[in-house]
């Protein structure tokens, strides 16, 4: 068998096991769903409400070709036809959040078909909302999203995050290992050993900041700031008050935790206040407007997306080295 007969047997192999992992996916959902709506019917009795949870289970699996991804230079990454026309979705989520993993098994094809038809621009902009909450959750959701943010590197971020939620660890369960994380990128199709040495050095960064400087600097603002200033602020502003206050974070300097942890800052600072604050995650916007029930809902995401005006991303693409092929921009750059 020639070289080229092997590659393309491996990539045959690989998008049947994608395929394979999306249909027990949904699969799980439709079973989850199915015995919410049993006892629905048996508590209530009435087919409103069955009908009403029939109506949330998850979109059909896509199994076209994904619309180019784009690395943005904030480290987010959208997906879009080329010059697309079309609302933006903009997704922020945290790999250790179950109700984000929930989201993605709603509506993780509903945004693949939307980008590939033309439809949605989706901008995927990863967050970690229990940066602060330590072993494991905390660490397990910075080297995930981390991780993330490598296979950007590799246009690969979608395939993977679609990894990352099949293999959620429970909040309480020591998860996304570097082991697992490595060999994750290879399943999505990630080839380069600099994705490996991407992941195991963002993994050294989170131990650092779950171990060691996030304890100290949460010390010793609980022995310097006043209790009801403290309880109001952002893990960014307390990072902030560190580096005046003698906790250096300059280890963060360079790494991938770092773009995580300002991609969080971001979002609470983008939208901060009235009906469309940032309140957790996972929080899905068209076109800046926060959704509310439909994020659960397949049918009600796409009526709402399809029935949206064409918005503008508003990141500009990041730009890459010669080793990474970037992907053509979805949309024009902000001025």
């Amino acid at each position: 068998m020639s070289k080229e007969s092997r590659r393309a047997n491996r990539e045959r192999l690989r998008q049947e096991r994608i395929r394979e992992q999306q249909r027990a996916k949904r699969n799980r959902l439709l079973a989850t769903i199915g015995a919410a709506v049993a006892v629905v019917a048996l508590v209530v009795g009435g087919g409103y409400l069955i009908m009403q949870a029939s109506n949330r289970t998850s979109a059909e699996e896509y199994q076209g070709a994904l619309a180019p991804q784009t690395l943005q230079e904030d480290g987010s990454v959208v997906m879009a036809r080329d010059g697309a026309e079309a609302p933006v979705v903009e997704v922020y989520a945290d790999y250790q959040c179950s109700h984000c993993a929930r989201f993605e098994l709603v509506n993780g094809e509903n945004l693949k078909e939307l980008a590939a038809e033309g439809e949605a621009i989706v901008h995927f902009r990863p967050v970690s909302i229990f940066a602060d909450a330590g072993a494991p959750a905390g660490a397990n959701s910075l080297r995930a999203a981390a991780a993330a943010r490598a296979a950007a590197d590799h246009g690969r971020f979608v395939e993977y995050n679609d990894l990352l939620f099949d293999h959620q660890p429970g909040m309480n369960q020591d998860g996304y290992t570097v082991e697992d994380l490595v060999a994750w990128g290879e399943e999505a199709g990630i080839t380069d050993p600099a994705f490996a040495e991407r992941v195991r050095s963002e993994s050294e960064v989170v131990e650092e900041f779950v171990t060691s400087y996030y304890p100290e600097l949460s010390t010793k603002a609980q022995a310097e700031l006043p209790e009801d200033q403290l309880r109001t602020m952002r893990l960014s502003e307390l990072i902030e008050w560190g580096e005046d206050n003698g906790v250096d974070s300059s280890f963060l300097d360079g790494s991938y935790v770092r773009t995580v942890l300002d991609a969080t800052a971001a979002v609470n600072a983008k939208y901060s206040e009235g009906a469309n604050a940032f309140g957790g995650t996972p929080s899905i916007y068209v076109n800046g407007e926060l959704l509310g029930n439909e994020t659960y809902s397949a049918t009600d995401f796409r009526e709402v997306v399809r029935s949206a005006p064409a918005g503008e991303v508003d990141t500009r693409p990041a730009v890459q080295d010669d080793s990474v092929t970037p992907s053509a921009s979805p949309s024009s750059p902000p001025a």
